[in-house]
């Protein structure tokens, strides 16, 4: 009777094993679903949530149960996490615990000024509390992963730790062939480098021209200085007035030799590398070619010659 016994309880205890391994393994939520797991949650805490929304197999007790006797013991990560329709109540611990949370992008293009990353970041619905305004300049242009609930201070503060570093590496890189005595110095001069250029092969050619220009005391004569008081950085959408190219604010570069006051945007590491390494030549001019590129000259004269034809080009186009 004792032998009897023992084998209908074994029985019976293998078919609740078998019942709850096909529990934990079959089945799956009915629908896809996002979960957003907190800093410091665990199966206990999150459970309750888990349940409502349908995601796991029974009840609470039975799912914590059954991830004590056949899951893992790892803890569970924080973080957002997209469920597939069809998750089985053991695949789902397994993503709370080794799955790769969502990543959300945000890109902040080279040679974006600073109060538009402001509004960038501002603008992302996902993150948390106020969006400070950046130091200009003090942005690494880049692509930049966020999780949901992220603090919109924490993620400017994770682009600025990205410029330090990059212009540390940058710094310990360069030739010293260019007049720029700091980081600062050359952040300020690859900002305006950012500015007047949209070609990459030009960069450096454009940096050299520029250090020429500093090397012999010469303004810089850049538009993008005059611009940057106006607009802060954002498009002017208008020609620039000669009232604006006779203010003497600290950045018209058409006042004053030397750097402006401050950066003039977050130039990208390409225009920083080609400030600490400039194209050496002797340049000091340059004016547009009419294919987005430039043409560059030695004397006032080779300039003066190069104007004429951009203003017929672009009087030909009817620009002018």
């Amino acid at each position: 009777m004792r032998r009897l016994f023992a084998i209908l309880f074994g029985a019976g205890l293998l078919a609740v094993m078998l019942g709850l391994w096909l529990l934990w393994w079959g089945g799956g939520s009915a629908k896809a679903e996002t979960i957003v797991v907190e800093e410091g949650a665990t199966l206990t805490s999150l459970c309750p949530g888990l349940e409502r929304k349908g995601l796991i197999p029974g009840n609470c007790t039975t799912y914590r149960g059954m991830a004590r006797l056949l899951g893992s013991s790892d803890g569970i990560q924080a973080g957002e996490f997209e469920v597939p329709a069809g998750t089985s109540g053991a695949k789902l611990l397994d993503l709370l615990q080794h799955g790769q949370p969502v990543q959300r992008l945000i890109t902040v293009a080279e040679g974006t000024p600073s109060i538009l990353v402001q509004e960038r970041v501002a603008a992302v619905s996902y993150l948390t509390g106020d969006a400070p305004l950046p130091a200009e300049g003090s942005i690494l242009p880049d692509s930049y992963g966020y999780g949901r609930g992220e603090p919109r201070a924490a993620l400017i503060g994770r682009m600025q730790a990205a410029m330090t570093r990059e212009l540390d590496k940058l710094w310990a890189a360069r030739k010293g062939n260019c007049p720029v005595s700091s980081k600062a110095e050359a952040v300020n001069l690859a900002a305006i480098v950012e500015k007047e250029t949209g070609k990459p092969a030009e960069r450096r050619t454009v940096a050299g021209v520029y250090c020429n220009r500093l090397r012999i005391g010469m303004k810089l004569d850049a538009d993008p200085t005059v611009i940057y008081p106006v607009t802060k950085g954002k498009p002017l959408g208008r020609r620039i007035l000669l009232s604006e190219l006779k203010a003497d604010n600290g950045y018209n570069t058409y006042r004053r030799a030397g750097l402006p006051a401050g950066p003039i945007a977050n130039p990208g590491r390409d225009s920083i590398a080609a400030v600490l390494n400039p194209e050496p030549h002797q340049f000091i001019y340059f004016v547009a070619d009419g294919t987005g590129g430039h043409v560059f000259a030695r004397t006032l004269a080779e300039h003066n010659a190069n104007v004429t034809k951009w203003r017929a080009l672009r009087k030909a186009r009817g620009e002018m």
